[in-house]
């Protein structure tokens, strides 16, 4: 009865796992058969960036694309306007895209956008690319870490990966398109919106979005090794925004931003060496000058111009210590400006010279006002304590033989006459002083009207 009973109920069990497993294995087929024959129903997702080619970067789309396949979008696409940036992060966004399991549309817009050296990269990695009537593509040649020319050997080595690995990215596009890419790496070749179109550099010219997702509907493109028929037209557009950790950290990486940040953090730490105890100016120029170097690093300036930009400050400091009519000031103005251009003169970027040159000036005025001031502060003659009393006048209370009683300024004090005894009622000038005993030289009452009393051995006989 026993073993009837555990047959019995062995039968329901194993039917069990078999009308699960049939379960599993219908809908793994049915998403690889859905997945290869027809594309998801899901939204059209929008990424929108404008900066260098960063860190943010690269984590934005990678992000970005993570939550397109999650929710099984219809396509993402990723509006851009970049100048540039560092390769190896290139090299990580360009696999990201390349083996995303939906398909990446890379849109180069707004009018007079550029999709600049890794920019080009980055066109040309995805699934369909195209450009807004005034962009440009291209201008992909290495350089060093400062903007220059790297040495002949290392150019001619990097140079050679970069073509063939911008040629492969380009190479389902056409032998023309591919020819271009590689020149875009080894002559800087540069391309309009519709030149990049008739070279098959990328595949459409649109206006805007809505335009280029009714142009691109119905097209078929190959994601994950597999055809997709693009459905696009009547899909909403959901936008897909920087956290704003990494909005805030993009604004910063604009050359015109970190140059005010730098000047800010300079200023500001000065000012607290110049006035210790102040705390908050220091608190804000650590912050601004971090700030400032960040986006430095990542704009990939050339740290030769900090050079300069530091010795700008040094000389405003030695124009107001040691007065040259203005001379060291002029000075740093021109280092202030020549270490601004030598920073963000590098490829892809706009030396912001309107801030260069207002940023500039302001600093200079903000030294001779505001530092002056401090240090004029700190080099003023006490006026409390006994620092105070040096060069007053006193009564003498008690006859100084040499020592005595004085009284200066409602108070009485033990002083030692240096020029001989000096009776009651006697006036006498405060030269000095040892603990909390006075050194004194006795002084003639005022003679003229208005004219101070002064040192005996000073006066005429």
């Amino acid at each position: 009865m026993k073993r009837a009973a555990m047959k019995q109920q062995r039968g329901p069990q194993w039917l069990n796992l078999c009308l699960l497993a049939l379960i599993v294995t219908g809908l793994f087929f049915a998403q690889v058969w859905g997945h290869a024959g027809a594309q998801s129903t899901g939204a059209v997702k929008l990424a929108e960036f404008r900066g260098p080619v960063t860190a943010i970067l690269a984590r934005y789309i990678d992000n970005a694309i993570s939550g397109a396949e999650a929710s099984q979008a219809a396509a993402l696409v990723i509006e851009l306007d970049t100048p540039g940036g560092d390769l190896n992060l290139t090299k990580d966004i360009t696999q990201r895209m390349t083996s995303a399991r939906i398909p990446v549309i890379v849109y180069v817009a707004p009018r007079g956008a550029h999709a600049g050296s890794a920019g080009t990269f980055i066109t040309l990695a995805a699934h369909v690319a195209a450009m807004a009537p005034g962009t440009s593509i291209g201008a992909a040649s290495p350089v060093d870490s400062s903007g220059g020319d790297l040495p002949a050997t290392e150019k001619a080595k990097l140079t050679n990966v970069l073509v063939a690995d911008i040629t492969n990215l380009a190479a389902r596009r056409g032998a023309k398109a591919a020819d271009w890419a590689a020149k875009a790496v080894s002559q800087a070749a540069a391309a309009t919106a519709d030149e990049a179109l008739q070279l098959g550099v990328i595949d459409a010219v649109a206006n805007d979005v809505p335009n280029l997702l009714r142009q691109l509907d119905g097209r078929t493109v190959t994601v994950a090794g597999q055809p997709v028929k693009l459905q696009l037209s009547d899909r909403p557009v959901e936008q897909v925004p920087l956290s704003p950790l990494e909005d805030f950290l993009n604004a910063i990486t604009n050359p015109a931003i970190a140059t005010i940040l730098l000047t800010i953090g300079l200023n500001a730490l000065l000012f607290e060496i110049s006035s210790p105890g102040a705390t908050l100016p220091g608190i804000i120029g650590v912050t601004c000058l971090l700030l400032a170097l960040y986006a430095l690093g990542s704009l990939n300036a050339n740290w030769v111009g900090l050079g300069f930009v530091a010795l700008a400050f040094v000389l405003f400091v030695l124009d107001i210590k040691a007065p040259t009519h203005g001379v060291l000031t002029v000075g740093g103005v021109g280092s202030f400006i020549l270490g601004a251009f030598l920073l963000f003169n590098v490829p892809g970027l706009v030396v912001p010279w309107a801030t260069i040159i207002v940023v500039a000036l302001l600093t200079a005025g903000f030294f001779a006002f505001a530092i002056g001031k401090a240090i004029a502060i700190q080099r003023r003659k006490p006026v409390t304590g006994m620092e105070g009393l040096l060069g007053q006048i006193g009564q003498v209370r008690q006859p100084l033989e040499p020592a005595g009683l004085v009284l200066v300024e409602g108070e009485l004090w033990r002083a030692e006459s240096e020029a001989g005894p000096v009776p009651a009622g006697g006036q006498v000038l405060i030269t000095g002083y040892e603990g909390f005993k006075l050194r004194v030289r006795p002084v003639k009452p005022e003679l003229p009207a208005g004219r101070p009393a002064v040192p005996i051995e000073q006066q005429p006989a």
